[in-house]
């Protein structure tokens, strides 16, 4: 677990810029020794992801989609106040992983079927199922899907750029860690 100023001092960010990273994402911010280390997994792939030039907009749009995602499937009723985030960090089946919430949706995402009725809540059941509301889990995966895809190609084609200016930039760090060479 971990303060807010560990977070910043970690993620090398001024808390002004990860207060801004709460407020556009509607991350609760907490008191004390209160962050957890998938709080801290999420703000670092929305760093990375902004280094490879996703747009905030994108990420946004990204996120609410899967936040909705999970609340069709009733992952919000588990109780935790960062329920979107808990699985944040986790290192194992990221085929059947979210980008963003990287909540494991037990199946391959691409497997175009996810298991929509588990509801842990304790409120009584929607008078009609949510496909007949207009809110259909499938819909809302299949939209994640496509930005996904999109996502990971523009990543793929940054990626060549982001090693070039590794290799360009090593040197020239090495210089400022040693000055007088």
């Amino acid at each position: 677990m971990h303060t807010f100023g560990e977070l910043a001092k970690v993620m090398n960010r001024s808390p002004v810029y990860l207060s801004g990273l709460q407020k556009r994402f509607e991350l609760p911010a907490l008191e004390g020794i209160a962050y957890s280390e998938a709080y801290l997994a999420f703000l670092r792939g929305i760093i990375a992801l902004r280094t490879f030039h996703i747009s905030g907009e994108t990420l946004h749009e990204l996120w609410q989609l899967e936040k909705k995602l999970l609340q069709l499937l009733h992952v919000d009723s588990a109780g935790s106040r960062t329920w979107f985030l808990d699985s944040c960090g986790a290192a194992r089946h990221f085929d059947r992983r979210l980008l963003l919430t990287n909540y494991d949706l037990g199946v391959p995402i691409t497997a175009s079927e996810i298991q929509t009725i588990l509801n842990f809540a304790n409120s009584l059941p929607e008078l009609f199922p949510g496909r007949e509301m207009g809110e259909d889990a499938l819909r809302v995966l299949n939209e994640c899907l496509k930005m996904r895809t999109n996502i990971l190609k523009d990543l793929a084609t940054e990626l060549p750029h982001v090693r070039a200016a590794i290799q360009w930039v090593k040197p020239l760090a090495n210089s400022a860690e040693q000055p007088g060479r």
